[in-house]
C-alpha cells in the first residue's frame, strides 16, 4: 500500500496530493481565535465533509464547485482505512484565489463591534438603530485577504479585492473580483433560504474560490459548515443580544471565561460542541450520521 503524507495542513484539514486530484480530509481538530486546541472533537470532520457534500450538491446550478467523491472506495486503499471514512473528499486541482470571501446576512461578531463605533461594517454604512442580530436589509459582501496560519486575516473592501486579484491575475483582478462578490451573495442568498426552511438562520459564512485549467470560477475549500459559518436556531431567534448557535461558539465562550485553560477543553464542552454540530446537520439534511 503506498503510503501519502499530507501536502499541507490547515488548522483542521490535511491536504493530500493524488496526481491529478487532491484529497482533502476534515480532522477532529477545532480551533478558536486562531489557535489549535488541544482537544479532539470526535465525528467533527465527518461532519465539515458530509455537510460540504449537501451544499456543492445543493449548489451544483449556480456554479461548478471542486467535489469529485466522499466515498473512499474510489481513492487510493490509503484512505480505506478508518481514521479516513466519511471525513474525506477527492477534489479538482484548482488554482485557489487569494481571497476569503465573507458575507454577512445578520450583524453580529466583529460586524456589530464595527457598527456600533462608526456604523459601518468593513467601510459599508449601514442604516441607523440596528440591534444587534438584526437582519441585514441586504446581505454585504466583506472579504478578507487570507492569512497564513497563525496570522489573522485582514479585511478588505471590494475595491481593494480588485487590487490583490490584478496583482496575481494581471488583466483579470476586476472580472474575478465581481465574479466571487456575485457568486457569494448568490450562494449565500440560495442556501439561507433554504437553511431557513428548515429551522436555521446563516448569520454569515465564508467561502474560497479558485480556477480550473480553462480559468473559470469554480467553488473550493468547505462550504456552509459551523465551522466557516454563524448557524442560528430560527426558534427563540430575537435581536437585542447575541444568539446562541450551532457551531464553535461554545468552545470560544468557555475559553473567554476560562483564560488560563492553555486551550485545553473539558469534556463536556466537547461533547455539547459535537451535539450542536450533528444537531444541525439533522436539522439541515434531514439525515442522521
Amino acid at each position: 500500500m503506498t503510503e501519502f503524507k499530507p501536502i499541507k495542513e490547515g488548522k483542521v484539514r490535511e491536504i493530500y496530493d493524488n496526481g491529478d486530484s487532491l484529497i482533502m480530509v476534515a480532522t477532529d481538530r477545532i480551533s478558536a481565535f486562531d489557535v489549535i486546541l488541544k482537544n479532539k472533537v470526535t465525528k467533527k470532520g465527518t461532519v465539515l465533509t458530509q455537510m460540504s457534500k449537501f451544499w456543492f450538491d445543493y449548489t451544483r446550478d449556480l456554479l461548478p464547485n471542486h467535489m469529485l467523491s466522499v466515498d473512499v472506495q474510489d481513492m487510493p486503499e490509503f484512505f480505506r482505512q478508518p481514521q479516513f471514512t466519511g471525513n474525506s473528499m477527492m477534489c479538482r486541482k484548482l488554482t485557489m484565489l487569494p481571497i476569503e470571501c465573507i458575507v454577512r446576512g445578520y450583524i453580529t461578531g466583529s460586524g456589530w463591534a464595527s457598527y456600533q463605533k462608526t456604523g459601518k461594517v468593513c467601510g459599508i454604512q449601514l442604516p441607523e438603530g440596528l440591534e444587534e442580530s438584526d437582519k441585514l436589509p441586504e446581505p454585504i459582501y466583506t472579504p478578507s485577504t487570507k492569512a497564513e496560519i497563525g496570522d489573522h486575516d485582514e479585511n478588505i473592501s471590494y475595491e481593494q479585492s480588485i487590487d490583490v486579484l490584478e496583482k496575481q491575475f494581471p488583466g483579470h483582478g476586476l472580472e474575478y473580483a465581481t465574479k466571487l462578490r456575485d457568486y457569494t451573495i448568490a450562494l449565500y442568498k440560495k442556501c439561507a433560504e433554504y437553511a431557513l426552511s428548515r429551522g436555521i438562520i446563516i448569520a454569515d459564512t465564508k467561502f474560497e474560490f479558485g480556477l480550473d485549467e480553462d480559468g473559470n470560477v469554480v467553488l473550493g475549500d468547505e462550504m456552509l459548515t459551523p465551522d466557516s459559518s454563524r448557524f442560528w436556531p430560527l426558534e427563540g431567534y430575537e435581536p437585542g443580544h447575541s444568539q446562541p448557535s450551532f457551531d464553535k461558539q461554545f468552545v470560544r465562550d468557555w475559553l473567554k471565561a476560562n483564560p488560563d485553560s492553555n486551550y485545553d477543553l473539558p469534556q463536556d464542552v466537547i461533547d455539547k460542541t459535537i451535539a450542536k454540530y450533528l444537531e444541525a446537520y439533522e436539522l439541515l439534511t434531514g439525515k442522521k450520521l
